[in-house]
């Protein structure tokens, strides 16, 4: 039998889409044919901007829903206003560094919250409605993070590790039903964030931007080579595709062997 990958008639809300990860994965959903939900926390013109391009690029519907996701009434109502929610993918996180016995407290629950529990109240909202519809996906963003570990950043680490075993809960409820729950591994991305701190790290270690790149910022990654955006959404598209129907409950490393060592 062949499969499609076209996800035409399918709505995906993706958490934490106005940037980076989160907007790569969106762009590659609309090329694949679905409706996008965007999110952030901010509520610009360009946010919704981003959208409309997004809309008139591919010729789906986009929309941009502003909620903050430390919020967890606003993570339910995000899912209530998209109002379909076929694809849902938990993505929005931030970082703090820091020793656990300097960790701020704040900065903990704020991590726990956007990165963890924001999944937990989004996938809770969304569940009914895929069942309604009769299929589903839920895709989490986890990370290398989310298998093993660094110093200094405990609730993040902490927070990836969570969002592996709720992904492996929401896939065991939803075992008998045509609802899969996968979480995505990624190890270092090139982002625009990520690729802004590319000279600043050339000056701190004296390097020129290849040596840095290999020996510093991809020291644990042992392709010496980032993942991409497009890469994430494209295995965003796979798992979202019914060749994955009975691919539940795991997680899918891009991390170019980061996490075979």
């Amino acid at each position: 039998m062949a499969y499609e990958l076209s996800l035409a008639g399918k709505q995906a809300v993706i958490t934490g889409s106005n940037s980076g990860i989160g907007l790569g994965v969106a762009r590659e959903l609309a090329k694949a044919g679905a409706n996008v939900i965007l999110n952030s926390f901010t509520d610009r013109e360009e946010d919704h901007a981003l959208a409309a391009e997004i809309a008139a690029e591919h010729g789906v519907t986009a929309r941009y829903i502003q909620a903050d996701m430390s919020d967890a009434e606003a993570c339910r109502s995000l899912i209530t206003e998209a109002g379909q929610c076929d694809i849902l993918i938990n993505n929005a996180g931030i970082q703090h560094v820091a020793p656990i016995d300097q960790f701020p407290v704040d900065k903990w629950n704020a991590i726990i919250a956007i990165n963890l529990s924001s999944a937990f109240h989004t996938t809770a909202a969304a569940l009914p409605m895929m069942r309604a519809a009769g299929w589903g996906r839920v895709i989490n963003i986890s990370s290398a993070h989310g298998l093993t570990a660094s110093p200094f950043k405990s609730a993040y680490i902490a927070a990836k590790h969570g969002i592996v075993g709720l992904t492996k809960t929401t896939a065991l409820e939803t075992a008998q039903e045509p609802i899969t729950a996968n979480a995505i591994c990624p190890g270092y991305v090139l982002t625009p964030l990520v690729e802004a701190q590319i000279p600043d790290t050339m000056k701190e270690y004296d390097m020129d931007r290849e040596t840095v790149v290999r020996d510093v910022m991809l020291a644990r990654q042992p392709s010496k080579e980032f993942a991409t955006v497009e890469q994430l959404g494209g295995t965003a598209i796979f798992l979202s595709s019914d060749a994955a129907a009975q691919i539940t409950g795991t997680t899918v490393s891009v991390d170019g062997g980061w996490t075979a060592l």
